[in-house]
């Protein structure tokens, strides 16, 4: 297996689960919003302020089609899912494990999703965004974990047995 890739809702773990699996496999780990900020020099916040959601998501898309990457796990943003070029990409270049969990947990996270970067359009409410997301992640998942009550060490067992490790 060349590279992991994990997709799922803001919150939902995929840096924190995704740098222990790095480590359980002697992979190397990416975090993209990490690139993203990097590259356009500011917060996410910052750049949707800036650019607006489609222009945040251009970057976005740019900047995970160019990720090169071998025998890493890779968390890229919740919203990389609305990326084609992205998620081509990383289809091509890994195994997509999607992180799924209720709303209701997400909502507890998430207490506040504009001040973490979440890409949500005018108007649009954490609900929406969630039944939107839900079905892009199921389309481009290789693997399921469902994370609903488990603890952190539960999840990331469970994603290890999902990926036979």
């Amino acid at each position: 297996m060349r590279n992991i890739v994990l997709i799922g809702m803001p919150a939902v773990g995929k840096s924190t689960v995704g740098v222990v699996v790095a480590k359980r496999m002697g992979y190397k780990f990416v975090d993209t919003d990490l690139l993203i900020q990097e590259a356009e020099g500011r917060l996410l916040k910052e750049i949707i302020a800036e650019k607006g959601t489609e222009g945040f998501l251009e970057v976005e898309d740019r900047i995970n089609a160019q990720v090169e990457a071998e025998n890493t796990v890779i968390a890229p943003g919740g919203s990389v899912v609305y990326c084609e070029n992205a998620m081509k990409h990383y289809k091509k270049i890994g195994t997509v494990v999607y992180l799924k969990i209720s709303f209701e947990t997400i909502n507890k996270r998430l207490s506040n999703a504009k001040n973490r970067g979440v890409v949500l359009k005018e108007g649009q409410t954490l609900k929406a965004l969630y039944d939107e997301r839900v079905r892009l992640f199921e389309k481009y998942a290789d693997i399921t974990v469902c994370e609903d009550g488990l603890e952190l060490e539960e999840t990331i067992d469970s994603v290890m047995e999902a990926l036979n490790c």
